[in-house]
């Protein structure tokens, strides 16, 4: 794709003013997260995710996809529907050893939202991923009205504002 007429993205590195934190002013252990985030994103966590779902196709254990599929919507959400968040403990049981399902990951600060309700913005149809200015399709991947991204462990605090990916079997209509 190298046409980005009418997307400010590839502006991104031209407007930005550098990294915020420098990487040399960071505690040791922070800097070392953040270094190798990228080989384990890329690399390492693709080849243990592979070795896991063949172990699993290979032992027949569904027992995850079994607890996502029962929770999944007979009729799909659509924009403005009131939702309750399901519980933690029910959303763990559709999580893989990597806090995925189906490929969205249920990241820590999301279980704040457990109980709550809130109403869908969008059910995603696609999306532009930014690794590698793809345009991707998804299903099952909603977005809630003002619960939005605020940083990661790892990389600290965001002012961007990005909404969080639901899927959802994490979600019941009210």
């Amino acid at each position: 794709m190298s046409n980005f007429e009418g997307c400010q993205l590839p502006c991104v590195p031209k407007f930005s003013m550098g990294i915020v934190s420098p990487i040399e002013k960071m505690p040791l252990i922070k800097r070392i997260k953040r270094l190798l985030a990228a080989p384990w994103n890329l690399h390492v966590k693709q080849w243990l995710k592979q070795a896991y779902y063949t172990s699993v196709r290979w032992s027949g254990d569904s027992s995850r996809q079994a607890a996502a599929k029962s929770f999944a919507p007979e009729i799909p959400f659509k924009d403005g529907d009131l939702v309750m968040v399901r519980s933690r403990e029910e959303i763990q049981s559709t999580l893989d050893p990597f806090k995925e399902l189906k490929g969205c990951a249920f990241l820590a600060d999301m279980y704040q939202y457990c109980g709550t309700q809130q109403r869908v913005l969008k059910s995603m149809q696609n999306f532009l991923d930014e690794r590698d200015y793809k345009l991707k399709k998804v299903r099952g991947v909603i977005l809630l009205e003002n619960i939005i991204c605020n940083g990661t462990p790892a990389f600290g605090a965001c002012d961007r504002c990005c909404f969080l990916f639901w899927r959802e079997e994490w979600l019941e209509k009210v």
